[in-house]
């Protein structure tokens, strides 16, 4: 990387122009991409990153350093370079000493999944999931879907009481788990078992991290209800029967060889945490976007009357992929690897050095979206990267899409009035971002309604 790579001036700012608030008008080598700052909003640094160039030096709060790509060509270019691998064989020894990745035994026991897979044993364990999660399953699912979210709203409160109801404790946290229950065949039984403090495992801290106990601890009971999960399935399922679930087909292809044990476990572990976790984390970005943009938000309640003169069909769906692209909760791709030293857009990147794909960036690219910054419902076209590109595109989009769209319709419709809290403690602009590396998201949404329908 140059040395001009980080100055404002080489890329045509004038250096008395506007400021970023947040200080980041000269970026320092690296970037560190941690704090409260850069979590509650952070756009105006990439948007410096963007300017000074497609490639930058980074650090995370375990101290490992990594190759951040911005921009969204250079986005769109990483994730389908057959040059950068996701197995984290692949990683040096300096990235293996700081990473925020599992400790042994369980990082070979599940993390063997598709997210760190190559081709062609990425290919192979990819054809397994895929039908459960097709666009046409999906849509077959919606009924059941929509009674899961309607469930929930249920239950919320039938005014906000004064200091706001939360909608993470009252919808988020619960209905992408049990939207997933349904799709994988996970029982009834062994769903009320499941711990959602388990799901902060993708959520790792470094080695030297006072958290890492805590950390540990979540994955050892993570680990004990998938073997439970497993056997569960091993002892019921039947390979023959007309309805055999995800979960059945994933151990009757171990049983057959396809799968290893480690693999089997692995594949899990992601339905189980990453099919759930960053749904709940893009409610609530989706949730706080609306409440900041108050007309849209009218509009698109609006929008789904069918007896109002103004309703706009088609509006959620656009609406959904427009939120999906101004704030994704999947804001960082997991690790690459070059296997050898090479050339990333005139930066030579070490071999097992970490290359990591900023979606958030990409999406709000000035080269490719027009008013970028602006929350358009009208967008066209909007071919944003929320869910990846290339081969490791994500599986569950079409499911996660038909989640997102169910859960923002029915709390619009059902929840009149929703507005941001008034409580000075849970004013929007005061929640605490959960410090997640890859991930956005909050833990608490307070909010007020007028009443629930």
């Amino acid at each position: 990387m140059t040395d001009t790579a980080h100055d404002p001036t080489a890329a045509g700012e004038a250096p008395d122009g506007a400021r970023c608030p947040f200080g980041y008008d000269e970026l320092p080598d690296p970037v560190p991409l941690f704090g409260p700052e850069y979590k509650s909003d952070p756009y105006p640094l990439y948007r410096q990153m963007r300017a000074a160039g497609p490639v930058h030096r980074v650090t995370f709060p375990s101290g490992v350093g990594a190759w951040l790509v911005t921009g969204y060509k250079a986005a769109h270019e990483a994730l389908n370079d057959p040059r950068l691998g996701k197995n984290h064989a692949l990683g040096n020894d300096g990235w293996r000493r700081l990473a925020s990745i599992m400790p042994e035994p369980q990082h070979s026991q599940l993390q063997v999944h598709l997210l760190h897979q190559d081709p062609p044993k990425h290919t192979t364990m990819r054809k397994l999931v895929l039908d459960a999660f097709s666009p046409r399953r999906v849509e077959s699912l919606r009924p059941r879907i929509q009674e899961l979210a309607d469930a929930l709203v249920d239950e919320l409160p039938p005014t906000a009481p004064a200091g706001g109801s939360d909608l993470v404790a009252g919808f988020a946290a619960h209905y992408p788990f049990r939207v997933l229950a349904e799709v994988i065949g996970l029982p009834q039984e062994l769903a009320v078992k499941f711990d959602r403090d388990w799901g902060k495992v993708v959520q790792p801290v470094g080695p030297q991290d006072p958290g890492r106990p805590a950390y540990e601890g979540r994955l050892h009971g993570l680990q004990a209800y998938i073997a439970e999960v497993v056997a569960h399935k091993r002892a019921t399922h039947d390979p023959a029967g007309p309805d055999v679930d995800l979960l059945g087909r994933l151990v009757a292809a171990c049983d057959a060889g396809e799968l290893s044990p480690e693999e089997l476990d692995s594949m899990v572990f992601q339905l189980l945490v990453a099919g759930q976790e960053p749904v709940t984390n893009q409610i609530t970005t989706m949730l706080i976007t609306l409440l900041r943009h108050p007309e849209q938000l009218d509009r698109l309640r609006t929008s789904l009357d069918p007896e109002t003169p103004t309703a706009e069909p088609g509006l959620l769906t656009r609406a959904i992929e427009e939120l999906l692209r101004y704030d994704g909760a999947f804001e960082l791709t997991t690790w690459r690897f070059f296997a050898a030293d090479s050339d990333l857009h005139g930066t030579t990147v070490p071999a097992g050095d970490s290359v990591i794909v900023s979606l958030g960036a990409a999406n709000r690219d000035e080269e490719q979206f027009t008013d970028t910054d602006v929350l358009d419902f009208d967008r066209s076209p909007n071919a944003h990267l929320a869910f990846g590109h290339g081969i490791h595109f994500c599986p569950g989009a079409a499911l996660a899409r038909a989640e997102l769209q169910i859960a923002i319709g029915t709390l619009l419709t059902r929840l009149p009035g929703l507005r941001p809290s008034v409580a000075d403690d849970e004013r929007i602009d005061a929640l605490a971002w959960v410090p997640a590396v890859l991930a956005r998201g909050v833990n608490r949404l307070p909010v007020a309604y007028d009443r629930r329908i």
